[in-house]
């Protein structure tokens, strides 16, 4: 299968120019357009998000993906590498008009796949090891990391907070658990930890 895959990062740009770009490039080749994939969206969208995706996850072996530029794969070198790098695991094509790029089964094209992969990994090393850093610097100078403190134990957090005064109401006046849960719409799991944390002490009998 021969895909043509065209993307403009908006409505005010037409597809129509890629499109003939890789029509005329076909023709000239004497290849055949099988399936045409025309989206309007970001490049700096992960591919995983947008049809190129999905034409990614149903490539075969042999299939050749035609584009007018590397930039209408992604907007950036490391989800450049790493679509190339899917490509050549799948043993597709992927093919570029403006730049000439040809990624097929040649040496060339291995050794570049190499180097996207090995490209790729380094920069997720060097990603994972700026965080961290950055994370040591923010407790070094005595800032917390994470969820605030207390966030947990403050009854916004949960889903009754909401019916608290009813709750409390309910059960002052002797109203079973079985019927507030089934008033409320909840379980009785959920209504227990809840008068438990904020309404204790108070019997959990029903």
């Amino acid at each position: 299968m021969i895909y043509g895959y065209i993307r403009v990062s908006s409505d005010k740009q037409t597809v129509e120019n890629q499109r003939f770009e890789i029509q005329r490039f076909c023709n000239q080749q004497g290849l055949h357009i099988d399936g045409w994939i025309e989206e309007t969206i970001s490049g700096t969208k992960n591919y995983t998000k947008r049809q190129l995706g999905r034409l990614l996850r149903k490539a075969k072996k042999g299939d050749i993906i035609i584009c007018s530029e590397l930039s209408r794969l992604g907007r950036n070198l490391y989800m450049i590498m790493e679509i190339l790098s899917i490509c050549m695991t799948k043993e597709c094509y992927v093919w570029t008009i403006k730049d000439g790029y040809r990624l097929g089964d040649d040496i060339q094209s291995k050794v570049l796949a190499f180097a996207f992969g090995l490209s790729a990994e380094i920069e997720r090393n060097l990603i994972s090891q700026r965080t961290k850093e950055a994370l040591a610097r923010l407790r070094a100078e005595g800032k917390h990391i994470g969820r605030p403190k207390g966030k947990l134990n403050s009854p916004k957090h949960f889903y009754l907070s909401r019916h608290d005064a009813y709750i409390r109401r309910a059960i002052a006046s002797g109203m079973k658990q079985s019927t507030i849960v089934r008033r409320l719409h909840t379980n009785r799991s959920t209504l227990r930890r809840y008068i438990k944390r904020f309404i204790h002490p108070v019997e959990t009998s029903s």
